[in-house]
């Protein structure tokens, strides 16, 4: 674990944990939850494409994805330009080439419009666990 974590752990435990107290089986059943791949694919969808509103390299885009907690790609990055060709394939991003042979993803006006149908999908979904969690 890096330093800047375990002193963040430190802090936490003394500070915000300091009331609680995990047995071992609490704490590897939250173990077991966090590695779980609970992604679906309409959430990777919509990671994809928010990441690649501005131009990206899918190396770049598999280092942001890690990042949001999808690990789907993490161990077949060959799934991932499979993916990135279907939303090609699709007209909903469109890939170009650099003099270094970088080769960048980004969306186009096809992709900012399902990209913002998938958001008002994902806005209706918070709303209705929202009330759901209010009554």
């Amino acid at each position: 674990m890096e330093d800047r974590l375990k002193n963040l752990k430190k802090a936490m435990d003394q500070r915000a944990f300091s009331q609680l107290n995990f047995t071992e089986k609490h704490r590897r059943n939250i173990r077991e939850k966090i590695n779980q791949q609970t992604e679906n694919d309409e959430d990777i969808l919509l990671a994809v494409m928010l990441l690649l509103v501005h131009e990206k390299t899918g190396f770049e885009l598999t280092k942001l994805l890690r990042g949001r907690g999808i690990r789907k790609f993490e161990d077949n990055e060959g799934f991932l330009y499979t993916f990135l060709h279907r939303l090609e394939q699709s007209g909903s991003i469109q890939s170009s080439w650099t003099e270094d042979e970088a080769k960048y993803y980004q969306l186009t006006d096809i992709g900012r419009k399902v990209l913002r149908k998938i958001e008002k999908k994902q806005n209706k979904k918070q709303v209705v666990l929202k009330e759901l969690f209010e009554r």
